[in-house]
């Protein structure tokens, strides 16, 4: 069973996911904004418009993911506040997961670490398609100068 200092650092460690989904969010409407001028153009790039169409798309599925980040550090923090009954709050955990059709039921009962790695997985994957937006938007504006 894990500690409640390691349910702490796991929900602290999640919610550095806002501060990615709001630079993924920066980053969409930088995108955004420059499409939308672009359509005020009478030059329309389809290069550039294909770049901003997969800025956007990857800071949707960022946000999903930011959702589910949140969400998991919400639940860490709540199970670290009374880990001395670590045991029973976890089974009612799963099983309000189960009927709400978070979890299926044969993912109940796994053990804490199982449960951290997995949260920290969500948040990489956040990071990733952060950073994907990033290069996205670095690579037009890299090429941007070279289309004209």
């Amino acid at each position: 069973m894990p500690t409640e200092m390691e349910l702490k650092i796991v929900a602290a460690l999640l919610r550095r996911g806002r501060t990615l989904d709001l630079l993924s969010q920066a980053l969409t409407l930088l995108a955004l904004t420059f499409g939308l001028a672009q359509l005020l153009t009478s030059a329309i790039v389809p290069l550039n418009s294909g770049l901003v169409a997969v800025v956007v798309v990857l800071g949707l599925w960022q946000l999903y993911w930011a959702l589910r980040v949140g969400l998991d550090a919400e639940l860490f923090e709540l199970m670290a506040a009374d880990a001395g009954q670590l045991a029973e709050r976890t089974q009612a955990l799963d099983q309000a997961l189960i009927r709400l059709n978070f979890q299926q039921d044969e993912r109940a009962g796994r053990a804490w670490p199982e449960r951290q790695q997995g949260a920290l997985r969500l948040l990489r994957y956040q990071a990733l398609l952060v950073g994907a937006q990033v290069v996205v938007l670095l690579a037009g504006i890299l090429i941007f100068p070279w289309l004209g």
